[in-house]
């Protein structure tokens, strides 16, 4: 059985950036690859004697950006053939694909009377994609090197061999809501390190600011609930053959209370049977 990672998204959010990423990681990778011929391609990695056994295709744009109109059918015939299939869907605000286009004075891909109208147009297109992939990737904030490990994470060997991949994520609401998670859960009614001094200038990673957000019954109730939920949904996700979840743990800033949460949650998740992942992506703001 070979293993397909389609890579798509929206125009600037760092398709090609993960195709170098995954080539450097051992992945054998096809850029601007045009959806019609995702069959041909399967049909040569299937045949005796190929040893590419990790496959990542970049999409590249189909004439009017109608991509969906022809990959939906390519990956159901892919599917079918039981390859292991994962559709990476890489997505960013518009005011950062704004500033990208802008910063390098590239012209965007889709004809229209400014890059915002462009980036509009394109975004009702790939919908669809976004709302069938597998797993969604904010890299609004990410740099290259960011990008690079979120990716390993992600994708490394014994993560694609699991069942489903399980990610936790922190971050801080006054940076944004992420754009990739399945679940959002707002931790900003427990009591707030920063406002004391002691504890300002540490993060939910360290002893002294772990304590005190799990000092009071109402952390202790909240990890007990979610618990709980997960031990009921998670296996529900997985019977309907989800390969990625991701769940986003969200406080003010994203340094104490988020991160502290993740990181018990991470191991009552364990006690599940999964072996999740964590990303504070906002802990270094």
């Amino acid at each position: 059985m070979s293993e397909f990672l389609i890579i798509a998204g929206m125009s600037g959010a760092g398709r090609s950036t993960a195709g170098d990423v995954l080539e450097d990681a051992g992945w054998f990778v096809i850029d601007n690859m045009p959806a019609s011929l995702l069959g041909k391609v399967s049909e040569l990695v299937s045949s005796p004697g190929s040893e590419a056994e990790r496959v990542a295709l970049v999409l590249g744009r189909a004439r009017g950006d109608r991509r969906e109109e022809e990959l939906l059918p390519a990956l159901d015939d892919l599917r079918s053939k039981e390859n292991r299939v994962t559709v990476l869907f890489l997505d960013a605000t518009d005011e950062v694909l704004i500033r990208r286009f802008e910063g390098t004075r590239r012209r965007h891909p889709v004809s229209a009377d400014s890059i915002a109208e462009a980036i509009s147009i394109e975004r009702h297109h790939l919908q669809v994609l976004r709302d069938g992939a597998d797993v969604v990737v904010d890299t609004s904030d990410l740099n290259i090197h960011e990008l690079k490990t979120r990716l390993g994470d992600l994708f490394q060997s014994e993560n694609i061999a699991s069942p489903m991949v399980v990610q936790i994520m922190s971050f801080g609401f006054k940076n944004g809501a992420p754009l990739d998670a399945d679940t959002v859960f707002d931790v900003r009614f427990l009591p707030n390190p920063y406002w004391v001094e002691s504890l300002r200038d540490y993060t939910g990673l360290d002893q002294s600011v772990r304590e005190f957000v799990l000092s009071t019954p109402n952390s202790t109730e909240l990890l007990d609930k979610l618990s709980g939920l997960f031990s009921f949904l998670l296996p529900l996700y997985l019977q309907e053959g989800k390969s990625y979840f991701t769940i986003a743990i969200g406080c003010t800033g994203g340094k104490h209370r988020s991160v502290a949460i993740a990181e018990e949650l991470a191991k009552a998740i364990t006690k599940l049977g999964f072996s999740p992942f964590i990303h504070h992506r906002d802990i270094e703001k």
